[in-house]
């Protein structure tokens, strides 16, 4: 029902035949408008009925597409991870020993102090969409989120950093044995580790038997906590986060991806790259992004010197930098002979990580063990977190327990990353990579990527000259002939 206007008290009460016989016409549209006037209210309350029916339609939507991912990707099920005690562990640049007992325990401290970014459900709407959440499409940006988190833990943290909450439990979700026979594994084999998951709050809310508080932490740990929580805070699942996913997709549209879409290991790096460029938070931080599997050394050296305009002869001040480089690992399949390059490169502490994964199933690789990958998994949807309130729970940014992928399931196409704070250590940087590199057999010619002393512009400008002159048919015949098999960034967008 439709309440009367208080304007309409400040008019004089007439007689309705008085009316009618000043103005036929004012009576006639005064019913037709009452009788809008209701038609509308009862309009409004139905489409916001409606609005209100819909809104609880999505949010089961979301939940129904979150149940079946966490289904789809194994994480309704409890599983646990074997690890060999005889060969080492390489995680990130470090090496651990399970034949050694408190290896175990640093490496389960050091793998759970990774910032795990997954899926997450109920957020606030991306713009211009009906998204609020971006289970099913957005595995590949969250791979980049946590690559871009190692490497910003990297650069306030530094490598040795390890979370003071980490959870040591009795109970394992991993399973150390003594390898004798595939067939063999039984319980007698196992040495139980230190981790356990409590599966009723989900895989990444971490359970502490030994009180239900941490220990109070020293000046120097409670500030270092401070800064790790104000990097998970730059990934939040809110516009204003620099790193979030509202951010990352926004830039992606100038690639022409939208919410929704598939991202590829390529169009991932070069989101980072504009993220990282446009926000205030970390200055002292660039993002290079390697050409056609070639860094330029010329064109990181100018971006790490550049600051507020200066030239590279006039900046004395060296930016640290986070160096991408996408590459293709074979066709169809990872071709076996890069399998040991990537080993090498994972040894690196240099290097932080590796997105990539399954074919449409992107992964964050971090480490190795034989022939099989260590990984987070970003499938895994949990419920919106509000970064923005003081002292938000930090449990479900850390994962509890690893995961293992065969590198023969490892798609071909993938993004490597790898920091360096200062020109000292990108010179080591240079130098050891290129060593990784050189791992290939001697009968492949082709490495991963490259590294190359001068500016790509230079290299440009040889090439176009060399094009130019060519004398003979046959020989510029062969050069059309040799453009389509250069490698493309085309061909490393698509996983």
């Amino acid at each position: 029902m439709n309440s009367v206007s208080p304007s309409s008290l400040l008019y004089p009460v007439v007689n309705e035949e008085d009316v009618i016989k000043t103005d036929s016409r004012r009576f006639f549209t005064t019913q037709v408008g009452n009788r809008e006037n209701r038609y509308n209210g009862q309009r409004n309350g139905t489409e916001a009925l409606e609005q209100s029916e819909y809104d609880e339609v999505d949010r089961f939507k979301s939940k129904l597409i979150s149940a079946w991912n966490n289904v789809k990707y194994g994480w309704a099920v409890k599983t646990k991870t074997n690890f060999s005690k005889s060969s080492p562990l390489y995680l990130l640049g470090r090496t651990y020993h399970f034949q050694l007992e408190d290896d175990v325990e640093n490496f389960q401290k050091d793998f759970a102090s990774r910032i795990w970014l997954t899926y997450r459900r109920e957020f606030q709407q991306l713009e211009g969409t009906i998204w609020t959440t971006d289970s099913g499409w957005g595995c590949m940006l969250r791979s980049g989120q946590m690559l871009l988190a190692q490497g910003l833990m990297m650069h306030i943290l530094t490598r040795g950093w390890i979370w003071p909450y980490a959870p040591l439990t009795p109970d394992s979700d991993i399973d150390i044995f003594r390898p004798r026979s595939p067939s063999r594994w039984s319980s007698s084999s196992v040495q139980q580790a230190l981790i356990q998951t409590d599966r009723s709050r989900g895989p990444g809310e971490l359970r502490r038997i030994h009180g239900s508080s941490p220990a109070t932490l020293d000046h120097h740990t409670a500030e270092k906590e401070q800064q790790h929580r104000r990097i998970v805070s730059w990934f939040g699942d809110h516009p204003m986060a620099p790193f979030g996913i509202h951010q990352l997709v926004e830039l992606g549209k100038t690639a022409g991806k939208k919410a929704g879409d598939w991202y590829g290991p390529s169009i991932v790096a070069h989101i980072l790259r504009k993220a990282v460029e446009k926000v205030h938070e970390v200055k002292d931080l660039s993002v290079y992004v390697a050409q056609d599997c070639t860094v330029y050394k010329a064109d990181v050296v100018r971006l790490c010197h550049s600051e507020a305009g200066r030239s590279v002869e006039s900046s004395s001040q060296w930016k640290a930098v986070i160096i991408l480089v996408p590459v293709r690992l074979g066709g169809e399949t990872l071709n076996p002979v890069y399998m040991d390059c990537v080993k090498e490169l994972l040894k690196l502490e240099c290097c932080i990580g590796i997105i990539g994964g399954k074919p449409r199933h992107s992964l964050y690789f971090l480490g190795f063990q034989d022939d099989f990958l260590l990984y987070l998994d970003p499938h895994y949807c949990q419920p919106f977190v509000d970064v923005t309130k003081d002292n938000f729970p930090l449990e479900s940014f850390h994962c509890s327990f690893p995961r293992k992928l065969p590198f023969s399931k490892m798609d071909p196409s993938c993004t490597v990353g790898f920091y360096a704070r200062n020109q000292k250590e990108f010179e080591v940087l240079c130098s050891e990579v290129t060593e990784a590199l050189m791992s290939l057999p001697s009968k492949e010619k082709y490495p991963v990527f490259t590294f190359a002393e001068g500016p790509s512009q230079d290299y440009m400008q040889e090439e176009l000259f060399s094009c130019f002159t060519e004398k003979t048919a046959a020989l510029s015949q062969s050069s059309k002939s040799a453009k389509p098999k250069r490698r493309s960034m085309d061909d490393f967008v698509l996983l």
